[in-house]
């Protein structure tokens, strides 16, 4: 079996790191090796979506059955986007900048590049390699991919990463119009509807932008597109956020953590930078209200339980949870969170070091999904830096 990460990793950081046992960096370290051994391949820098391959597989997050059953060989942009964000929190892990930088630069941004789209105008990221027939763009994917590639160049002052995050910012606002008061629309080839996955990180995107630049626009972009956001699609009633607003006005009021959790990271955002306290009583009020709706109770165990759902949109929740403890030192939450990622590392890996999504331990799901793993990655990560 090829180490593809470990022989990478000892050649920069030794095998100290590997020798600890029972830390969230080390958890980290061993799942991302993991995926680039299992999910990677030899011929070029991209990414399988399961492993083992499976090839009954539909990419059903596309909400385009014909291209999901057309391109199956290696992961769509969506869940190759996780490795970027796994690695993103590893390198700002104390003395593993330079080698994590290293892997972003040689390996994941050689395989972003993939995707990179400059067929159509504005340059976007598809949803596919640009080597296979033209497929759609997503807001939200991007936008994904701009927070990333600006806060890599925050924590590393790399030019052309703020570079290619403006280029991504000038396509996510190319998906806003007026219908609706405003708003970003969640695919370029269907814009049907403005959903909190595109709007809520925008907010995070330009906040964070307005950290790199100290360009005031960027925060009047936040503030509003915070605003825009909690009008539209905040259910009054619990606090959460619904998933999306129809351009008929209806609303599709699934509730999934990344969406609220995306407001609480804003929220927490807007705090820091313009001390207004409406904006930490509300990243207070929905932290509450997340754990009260995405955890549960179960059994004997003495914290309450992630519920299943998507593992990546937990670990934007989770984002948003490590955002508030910087502005307001409460690390409740964050404990909670390491009590399920200890729980996971007991029960939820199988003998090749990947994980099952099903908190419940009732399926084990034979085919691993590539994001489930980057987002085990990243929360492990983040509970690191925050000193777990």
């Amino acid at each position: 079996m090829k180490r593809y990460f470990t022989l990478f990793l000892l050649n920069f950081i030794g095998v100290a790191l590997f020798a600890q046992e029972g830390n969230f960096q080390n958890f980290a370290l061993q799942t991302l090796d993991s995926i680039y051994s299992k999910f990677g391949n030899a011929k070029n820098q991209l990414l399988a979506e399961k492993y083992p391959f499976d090839e009954n597989f539909k990419a059903d997050y596309l909400d385009n059955l014909q291209q999901a059953e057309q391109q199956k060989k290696y992961a769509y942009l969506w869940p190759f986007s996780g490795s970027f964000s796994a690695v993103n929190a590893l390198m700002e892990l104390p003395k593993t900048k330079k080698a994590f930088q290293f892997l972003l630069d040689k390996k994941v941004l050689v395989g972003l590049q993939e995707y990179r789209d400059e067929s159509r105008s504005p340059v976007g990221y598809a949803s596919y390699l640009n080597t296979a027939p033209p497929s759609d763009r997503f807001y939200d994917d991007n936008i994904w991919l701009g927070i990333d590639f600006t806060d890599s160049f925050i924590h590393t002052k790399k030019a052309n990463y703020l570079t290619s995050a403006k280029e991504i910012w000038n396509f996510v606002m190319s998906g806003e119009d007026d219908k609706l008061g405003g708003g970003v629309y969640w695919c370029e080839q269907k814009k049907e509807s403005k959903n909190t996955c595109s709007n809520a990180p925008a907010s995070v995107f330009a906040l964070k932008l307005f950290m790199a630049t100290n360009d005031k626009s960027y925060l009047q972009e936040g503030e509003r597109l915070y605003a825009w956001t909690k009008k539209n699609l905040q259910d009054p009633e619990d606090k959460l956020y619904w998933d999306n607003t129809q351009l008929n006005g209806k609303i599709g009021k699934a509730k999934f953590s990344y969406n609220s959790g995306q407001m609480l990271q804003a929220a927490a955002l807007l705090y820091k930078l313009t001390k207004n306290k409406q904006y930490l009583e509300d990243a207070q009020q929905l932290a509450e209200a997340c754990l009260g709706y995405f955890f549960e109770k179960s059994g004997d165990l003495d914290f309450p339980k992630l519920k299943n759902s998507n593992l990546w949109f937990h670990a934007v929740m989770m984002r948003g949870y490590v955002e508030l403890a910087v502005v307001n030192g409460d690390k409740k939450y964050l404990s909670i969170f390491a009590k399920n990622l200890e729980f996971a590392w007991k029960h939820m890996r199988d003998r090749v070091g990947l994980f099952s999504p099903d908190w419940t331990l009732k399926d084990q799901h034979q085919s691993k999904w590539l994001l489930d793993q980057c987002a085990f990655v990243e929360m492990y990560a983040r509970l690191a830096k925050a000193g777990y």
